[in-house]
């Protein structure tokens, strides 16, 4: 059993693709059949469309059922709300993997034999993902106990726990390796030639002295410029690949909250107050605390270190058996019961200190820190206050804090200083400078040495509207829904009543929050499925307040209109045109570079650098830039550019001294990392590309 939990750990580690965890979703979904049946009909059936085929809501359930089962059998309870998006991700990629991906093997004759298999999984050539989990006390790979292994699953009853594992590591090991193949029919055709290693060489290891002057666009004030319709309109149309867009709607939205009145304060104030009175008369302090509490920890022995705020002045004065209460402590209201006193072996205390350093190590220089120390004692003693005598002379961390150590055990201070605070019958400033390897401490003991915990019972209860109050605020966003009619409507009503109205832009079909509106996804499966621009909502019950929201407008999944992004272009354009008139007036300046900074003004700045290198993007003191860096490189030695309009302003670039790295007789190293980069990018951009044919159409936000 204990090699189960291996593969299970271990396994997990192994990164084989969405393809690999689709089959194990898929041979889950076998042994336990699948999921809910749709309560949908027709075309509402469809969550998507994957290469042609249409996904219902019914096989996408099953999916999203089978990926459930994994986990339950991974973590041994059900999933949560955090990890359901991801495990609909995963039943998702499955159905790619199915109708996207699988078909591609088909049509090139992809295929593991059972042979192929078998050598897989316990032949020649096992694979490396096994090795790491049948290995021996030296880290070696142990085929006998792979053997035993896979023997001992012949005795194990077919849905047994370890045959399950088995089954599903087992499906995986087929598609990868069927990925494996498949990418490498196109991986093994990549190739690097001798000029493409060279050029990689050159990237690398040339060299360019460049000096240059350097004028940013925002030196120059936009109302200088004017950034036309028929030119923000050109850039867009040069640049519309920028402006792609995701589908997305917006909406605006008020809230009522389920903030607490007064009397819903005082009725759980009067209803702790009865439980106090019962809460004396118990012997079952911890079972009665629990019975009666919002909080799972009402039985908690605390030491005087740890003791919370409300606590801490009080708990001197209790006895045991004592019980106080109600108390308010933020938005919660708490009984305690003080069960017992007890005396423990580890001692704390708290202290406040200023510690004075000497310079060296010499007679002179601890003198005169002694000397120091001593004066601010005296002060002190007549009067001064400690807290701004630490923030003044302080030397270390706590200076800032009036010098409060807070509390400590024995075994956290140095020996000397312990002593010192542990030795105090009361609290106050100790009359003497304690002398310690760091320096001289003046001590005030805040809380003298304590052994003493405490045993306690809380009962608490958080301040919470009342059925009352939330039915009133529901009230209040009903009629405020029934009564706002589109966008105007909303607006006009919103104002009346004096309530924000809240706007939320470019909402995802995936979004679960809304702004600051957590676990808002009703709110965005109504934004999608039901709304249309100028629909006021029903009221939904989101973090704690009731929400009403309209539709605003909408963007449709392609290119963002040129009116939609006109705002956003603008600067750029206008750093295009400031750049046209900063390079004219650079133009008809000369002399060195620079007196061409002189002459300019203040906004140019002159910068240089000694080794830059083409595979390089940046320039010291113009940030990156490639355009600029690539024009530098282009220049021979000792040559001058024309003003070169960059990314962040406009240059004028002299090289100095342009070093070709030379020759060398083999350039392999370089052809290799090149390949090596090329492939990497390639395994990633196959499955892209194989999901982009399939012509994907996700509708799943409808639904989920």
């Amino acid at each position: 059993m204990a090699l189960i939990g291996t593969l299970r750990n271990k396994m997990t580690k192994v990164v084989v693709g969405f393809i690999t965890v689709a089959i194990a979703a898929f041979v889950l979904n076998d042994l336990f059949g699948s999921g809910p049946t749709s309560v949908f009909s027709g075309n509402e059936n469809i969550v998507g469309e994957i290469g042609g085929k249409s996904i219902s809501l019914e096989e996408f359930q099953a999916a999203v059922q089978a990926r459930e089962n994994s986990y339950i059998l991974n973590f041994g309870r059900q999933p949560g709300e955090l990890e359901r998006p991801s495990l609909r991700q995963q039943a998702w990629d499955l159905l790619i993997s199915r109708y996207a991906i699988m078909p591609q093997y088909e049509k090139v004759g992809v295929k593991v034999t059972g042979d192929e298999e078998w050598d897989i999984i316990q032949g020649k050539n096992i694979d490396e993902n096994i090795k790491l989990s049948f290995t021996d006390s030296a880290g070696n790979f142990d085929r006998n106990s792979l053997i035993s292994y896979l023997q001992s699953l012949d005795n194990q009853p077919v849905n047994s726990e370890p045959r399950v594992r088995w089954n599903i590591f087992r499906a995986d090991i087929v598609p990868a390796r069927e990925r494996v193949k498949f990418e490498n029919l196109i991986i093994k055709t990549n190739y690097v030639t001798q000029a493409e290693a060279e050029r990689e060489y050159h990237l690398q290891n040339d060299v360019s002295e460049v000096k240059y002057v350097y004028v940013p666009f925002y030196s120059m004030s936009d109302s200088l410029v004017t950034a036309t319709d028929a030119d923000l309109r050109d850039y867009y149309n040069k640049n519309k690949e920028k402006y792609k867009a995701e589908k997305s709607r917006n909406l605006s939205y008020v809230s009522f909250p389920l903030t607490p009145s007064s009397a819903d304060s005082i009725e759980i104030r009067e209803e702790l107050a009865k439980i106090a009175a019962d809460f004396k008369n118990t012997d079952e302090d911890s079972v009665f605390a629990a019975l009666n509490t919002d909080n799972p920890e009402s039985f908690v022995t605390y030491t005087p270190d740890k003791l919370p705020a409300f606590l801490s002045d009080r708990i001197n004065s209790m006895n045991a058996g004592s019980v106080i209460g109600p108390l308010l402590d933020g938005n919660r209201y708490k009984v305690v019961k003080l069960v017992s006193k007890n005396q423990g072996e580890v001692y704390t205390a708290r202290a406040s200190h200023i510690l004075i350093r000497w310079d060296d190590e010499t007679p002179a220089a601890k003198r005169a820190a002694r000397d120091k120390a001593q004066g601010i004692l005296n002060d002190l003693k007549a009067g001064a206050n400690f807290a701004q005598k630490a923030a003044e002379f302080g030397t270390d961390g706590t200076s800032s804090r009036g010098g409060d150590l807070g509390y400590f055990t024995s075994g956290q201070m140095v020996k000397p200083f312990e002593n010192a605070v542990f030795s105090a019958k009361t609290t106050g400033l100790l009359n003497t400078l304690v002398e310690t390897e760091f320096g001289y401490h003046i001590i005030d003991v805040t809380s003298v040495k304590d052994n003493t915990s405490y045993t306690v019972a809380v009962i608490e209860r958080e301040i919470t509207a009342s059925d009352e109050t939330q039915n009133e605020a529901y009230r209040k966003a009903d009629l405020f829904a029934s009564s706002a009619s589109g966008l105007e409507g909303f607006n006009r009503k919103a104002a009346e009543e004096k309530l924000t109205i809240y706007n939320a832009e470019d909402v995802s079909t995936n979004a679960t929050s809304v702004n600051t509106l957590d676990d808002a996804r009703p709110v965005v499966l109504w934004l999608f499925r039901d709304a249309s621009i100028g629909k006021v909502s029903d009221v939904f019950d989101v973090q704690n307040s009731y929400v009403v929201a309209v539709m605003t407008g909408e963007t449709k999944e392609g290119y963002l209109p040129f009116e939609d992004v006109k705002e956003e272009i603008t600067p750029m354009v206008k750093n295009k045109l400031k750049g046209q008139k900063i390079a004219e007036k650079l133009k008809g300046l000369t002399g060195t570079i620079e007196e061409i900074a002189a002459a300019y003004g203040g906004d140019a700045t002159v910068n240089s650098s000694s080794d830059l290198k083409l595979s390089s993007n940046s320039l010291p003191g113009v940030g990156i830039d490639p355009i600029a860096v690539g024009k530098a490189f282009a220049l021979g030695s000792g040559k001058r550019s024309e003003p070169i309009i960059g990314e962040n302003g406009v240059l004028i670039i002299e090289n100095g001294n342009k070093t070709i790295a030379p020759e060398i007789g083999d350039y392999t190293m370089f052809k290799n990392q090149r390949l090596q980069a090329l492939n990497s990018q390639s395994g990633l951009d196959i499955a892209e590309a194989l999901k982009k044919g399939a012509d994907i159409e996700d509708k799943r936000y409808l639904f989920y």
